[in-house]
């Protein structure tokens, strides 16, 4: 695709990640953080980059985004709002994207936005599944993104396709495969395969936490079942929290799964009771991940993209015209 000029707001994992990868294909990219010392550990990367992939790091907000076709919010849930009464208070007239772990506030905080200033870029929700129980700027890697599910949020008569579709062209080139889907269908699919593992993981490390004994036996199971335990809580209690309503009934679903083994525990013969109740999970883990049809080119049509994303599938091009897209789905 053409190359644009992008700012990238919040460099931590995520975002430093995607500083990395979109100067790597040749964009013109601006980064900006809050944090000095931030800012400061990307510029001295930035000098010791290929000079073909290069960024800058702007000293102020203002300067990230002066002039950018692209702005990608890679800033804490708690941070958003300011952010987009900047962009909204200048006028900012680009494309808006965010890489926020729930969509439906960030969604709310934009139409807030556009009510308030009467006008707003285009904005398209995006999360790319690839976050990691380390963080910060040192962490971030300009191929974290390859292989990775970047779901992309496509709101019926409210999503604007073409911004949709240039933003898919984009991110694809980064390696990842972009899953189309609305906001609330993103934040109910996370709550099961993000946000209440987060909790469970949390508890299991809190569980062995009080016996020496568990933790010097600790080996690939409580180090599998327990490493995004390790995740800042700033950051987990924001995600699941931000997230609540979805991850409640994600969490009472589980409880009442556990509660099924709990009382297989109890039973006359509770190795067979099990052997049931283990069944279900050890095939859907098996089977993951879904291996990919064979590539399909379909119509770049919103209730196409949506019906995709349902299936599970997802786009990994983008034509130039922006009239269809190559996908697969799993088998």
């Amino acid at each position: 695709m053409a190359r644009v000029r992008i700012a990238v707001v919040g460099l931590g994992l995520i975002g430093g990640s995607a500083l990395r990868a979109l100067a790597g294909a040749g964009h013109t990219v601006f980064g900006y953080d809050s944090d000095p010392s931030t800012r400061a550990m990307a510029r001295t990367a930035a000098a010791r980059a290929p000079a073909g992939g290069r960024w800058q790091v702007a000293g102020a907000l203002a300067d990230a985004v002066s002039g950018a076709d692209l702005v990608l919010l890679a800033v804490p849930l708690n941070a958003v709002s300011g952010v987009l009464d900047d962009l909204a208070g200048r006028g900012y007239a680009g494309l808006v994207t965010d890489v926020t772990s729930v969509k439906e506030p960030v969604r709310d905080l934009v139409a807030v936005r556009a009510h308030r200033f009467g006008r707003l870029a285009g904005f398209v929700g995006g999360h790319p599944m690839a976050g990691r129980e380390s963080a910060g700027f040192a962490a971030a890697q300009a191929t974290l993104f390859t292989g990775c599910a970047w779901v992309l949020c496509l709101e019926p008569g409210e999503t604007d396709l073409g911004d949709w579709l240039t933003l898919a062209a984009l991110v694809t080139t980064l390696g990842a495969r972009v899953v189309p889907a609305t906001a609330a269908e993103h934040d109910r699919a996370v709550a099961a395969v993000s946000h209440v593992p987060h909790l469970l993981a949390s508890a299991l490390a809190a569980l062995a936490g009080g016996d020496p004994l568990a933790l010097t036996l600790g080996a690939g199971s409580f180090r599998d079942g327990t490493r995004v335990a390790a995740t800042a809580p700033a950051m987990t209690s924001l995600m699941c929290g931000g997230n609540a309503a979805a991850v409640r009934t994600a969490l009472d679903t589980l409880l009442d799964n556990l509660g099924e083994a709990r009382s297989a525990l109890d039973q006359e013969d509770p190795v067979a009771a099990l052997r049931a109740w283990f069944g279900t999970g050890s095939a859907v883990r098996a089977a993951w991940p879904p291996a990919p049809s064979d590539a399909v080119t379909l119509p770049a049509k919103a209730e196409v993209l949506l019906r995709l994303g349902r299936a599970g599938g997802w786009v990994t091009t983008v034509a130039a015209d922006l009239r269809t897209v190559t996908a697969a789905r799993p088998l």
